[in-house]
């Protein structure tokens, strides 16, 4: 048998490629390699100042001009004392917020933990009750359709009952 004109004859082995040459890498004394720099990280982007900080910036640039440079101290112990209430009121609201996403997170992993629990439950007493109405109702199928639909129902409304509600 021949082989179709347009296949590649057959080859037991690839063909041999001369071997490339491997660059040096740059190190650093011997069998040491250079630390790797790691990628840039992005910036945040910048926060504006709310108009009350900027508008009492500018009332103590002001202040500093009228005044002059022997006021420059108490213009700027005043200036630091709204930026650090101002800083300490912005920690407080974080602080807040974090509260309150720990408290969620608290709530979703109790809930997960009461739904896995109920349907390891329903599942457990589903076979026996399966059973138990298959054996005790005439037609079989009709007490394992309404056990099943009870095992439905029960875990339907604890569904309902457990949903998430909105936070003011």
């Amino acid at each position: 048998m021949s082989e179709p004109p347009y296949a590649p004859p057959y080859q037991p082995f690839p063909p041999q490629q001369p071997p490339q040459q491997r660059r040096p890498q740059p190190t650093q004394g011997y069998g040491q390699q250079p630390p790797r720099q790691a990628p840039p990280q992005p910036r945040p982007p910048a926060r504006r100042l709310d108009p009350e900080t900027s508008s009492q910036v500018r009332a103590a640039y002001a202040a500093r001009a009228e005044l002059g440079p022997e006021y420059d101290d108490a213009i700027a112990a005043g200036l630091a004392e709204r930026l650090e209430e101002l800083a300490a009121y912005r920690t407080a609201e974080l602080r807040q917020a974090d509260s309150r996403a720990r408290e969620d997170r608290a709530d979703v992993r109790k809930s997960n933990t009461h739904r896995f629990v109920l349907g390891i439950v329903s599942l457990g007493t589903g076979v026996p009750i399966t059973a138990i109405a298959a054996e005790s109702v005439d037609q079989g199928l009709l007490g394992v359709i309404a056990a099943w639909a009870g095992i439905v129902g029960v875990n339907a409304v604890f569904a309902w009952g457990s949903r998430r509600k909105p936070r003011d």
